[in-house]
């Protein structure tokens, strides 16, 4: 299959539960990631075009996990075919450098491909 996505994206080897850092409640399970966004696989229905700050661990090079907190602004979301679930797309607005170096490591090749934003 060709990527015909701007930014590629990677899929986690591993269920990563995402969290509201606000509230600290269970937002979903990391469906796939970019430099520039996530989706989401939710139980919830996320509010369209909402701002959300999301935190998420990934794991680095030697499998240890990394804290990430992200400011997102959900862009699309749609029922699954399971009633009451939903994938669900955000983008970055607010990404530290930190998160960003951890973010870049795990996409790994992926991340050769894509342009550090200006």
């Amino acid at each position: 299959m060709i990527e015909k996505r701007r930014v590629p994206r990677k899929r986690p080897t591993m269920p990563l539960q995402v969290t509201d850092a606000m509230s600290g409640s269970v937002v979903g399970q990391l469906g796939n990631l970019s430099l520039e966004g996530m989706m989401l696989l939710t139980d919830i229905a996320v509010v369209d075009d909402a701002l959300y700050q999301f935190s998420f661990q990934l794991p680095d090079q030697h499998g240890r996990l990394q804290p990430i907190e992200v400011g997102v602004h959900e862009i699309w979301n749609e029922p699954t075919q399971r009633p009451g679930r939903y994938w669900a797309g955000f983008r970055f607005i607010d990404l530290g450098e930190a998160e960003e170096r951890v973010l870049r490591e795990w996409l790994g090749a992926l991340a050769g491909a894509v342009s550090a934003p200006p």
